[in-house]
């Protein structure tokens, strides 16, 4: 009887155990929301490594625009505008495997004072793919809205 009692004890114990670790465990898309939460900060924060960090390899954006590209791109709009805003819309997330595309409206502002110099809205549409649980960004394109 005791023996029984300890090995239930141990069957509890492991299927506890299993069940925290699967909770521990953040979900694809939500591990997809942070990065690309982690993006808007890196943004605002002006920190072009984080955004390098963010791309992958063979990213690609508009008209062939690389990796590269847009580090320099990012760097050019942070030396003109002291200041820079993002304010993204609700996300559309739509996953696939280990990859995903993610739309939304995002909001740029830039400037120097109390209000922004300038100031645009964009919908935006990006391609990640998942990389040993990492979110990479792989494309991304964007349109004026207004």
């Amino acid at each position: 009887m005791a023996k029984a009692m300890r090995a239930g004890v141990r069957v509890a114990l492991c299927l506890l155990f299993m069940a925290l670790a699967a909770c521990a465990r953040t979900p694809p898309e939500a591990r997809l929301r942070e990065t690309v939460s982690g993006l808007q900060a890196a943004i605002e924060g002006r920190d072009v490594s984080a955004l390098r960090e963010v791309m992958a390899e063979d990213f690609v954006g508009p008209d062939g625009l690389d990796r590269d590209g847009a580090r320099r791109m990012a760097q050019g709009a942070f030396l003109r505008y002291r200041d820079v805003g993002v304010t993204i819309g609700p996300l559309e997330v739509e996953l696939r495997a280990e990859q995903a595309t993610v739309r939304f409206t995002a909001a740029l502002t830039g400037g120097s004072g109390a209000l922004p110099d300038s100031g645009q809205v964009y919908d935006v549409e990006t391609g990640w793919r998942e990389v040993d649980g990492d979110w990479r960004l792989v494309n991304a394109s964007w349109k004026p809205r207004l």
